[in-house]
């Protein structure tokens, strides 16, 4: 095995999509305009077959406010969950979606994850598109 590959896991691996079913709360870490690390919990949903994991938050938030400054090329972020010995990190370009489609399909996947979420006429989507999968799941 090369180094640095032992934890690399693919998005069509059963373990990561069984783990990331599991309600857990996550980690994310976007990067201030400073490139020092803002890290925050979060909910956050894998769609697999996409290759995009969501976010729901306030658009007033900052890291939504981080995301989009980046503008259209993207934020590389990484979101995380543990549980215990268990973990996996998603790493990826971040940008945000404001339009209402995004927003209700972000949040109907959230419900199904989690719970329904609060109302929030702010809400935006910080959508990640994965380029790297790790974890011990």
């Amino acid at each position: 095995m090369q180094q640095g590959t032992r934890h690399r896991l693919g998005l069509d691996d059963e373990r990561l999509l069984a783990f990331w079913r599991e309600r857990h709360v996550c980690a994310l870490a976007t990067l201030r305009p400073d490139g020092t690390p803002h890290v925050v919990p979060v909910g956050a949903t894998l769609d697999a077959a996409a290759g995009l994991v969501r976010v729901i938050t306030s658009a007033g938030s900052a890291k939504a406010r981080h995301v989009a400054a980046a503008g259209p090329d993207g934020l590389p972020v990484a979101v995380t969950q543990v549980d215990g010995r268990r973990w996996a990190s998603l790493e990826g370009r971040a940008v945000l979606r404001t339009d209402a489609a995004s927003v209700a399909d972000a949040e109907r996947r959230y419900t199904d994850r989690y719970k329904p979420p609060r109302a929030n006429p702010s809400r935006v989507v910080i959508e990640i598109a994965v380029t790297r999968a790790l974890g011990n799941v």
